[in-house]
């Protein structure tokens, strides 16, 4: 795993070992970064369910001007804080050791431009989080939702009913990511 492009690019990334996370592929990353690669800079970026922190600490090397990340694995939050070391992006990226409603609900205050959520598969954590988001009006009209799923038609069907329209798809073996914008 590494850091794909920006002022980072090619530093290799540390990784949780087991299969408690799942790191997104690069060449997902990277596709998904060619599709925002307009609205990174100078953006306020949150990575919701963070893992190894791949996602946020790549769209802080490309130029987001403050990432906010959560991860409510512990060990996988000594990770992020080794690669945010390494990557020496500390003054970009601020990372939340706690669940995620509470981390939504107590410590963000300020609208997002993008929104990367990658909840445990199977789970409605992205649902929830999005409801949470919307409640607090974190969102705006233009902030861009990104969702990464293998239950595409589940999300679908559950985003339908929010005040979300999707605004692009793309599958990537077992993995989809689902980009909406607010109506």
């Amino acid at each position: 795993m590494r850091v794909i492009s920006g002022k980072c690019r090619g530093t290799k990334l540390f990784s949780l070992e087991g299969n408690n996370t799942r790191p997104t592929l690069d060449r997902v990353k990277e596709s998904l970064f060619n599709i925002i690669n307009f609205e990174i800079q100078d953006c306020v970026f949150l990575d919701l369910f963070a893992g190894s922190g791949a996602i946020g600490i790549e769209a802080a090397s490309r130029g987001a001007k403050k990432v906010y990340m959560c991860e409510n694995n512990k060990d996988a939050c000594d990770v992020i804080n080794k690669n945010i070391t390494k990557t020496k992006l500390e003054n970009q990226i601020t990372l939340y050791n706690m669940d995620f409603q509470k981390c939504i609900m107590d410590k963000l205050n300020e609208t997002f431009d993008i929104i990367y959520l990658d909840p445990p598969y199977k789970t409605d954590f992205a649902l929830i989080a999005t409801k949470l988001l919307l409640e607090k009006k974190l969102i705006t009209d233009k902030t861009i939702i990104i969702l990464e799923t293998d239950s595409e038609q589940t999300v679908e069907n559950q985003f339908e009913k929010l005040s979300l329209k999707e605004f692009n798809k793309k599958k990537y073996g077992r993995a989809s990511l689902l980009f909406y914008k607010a109506k």
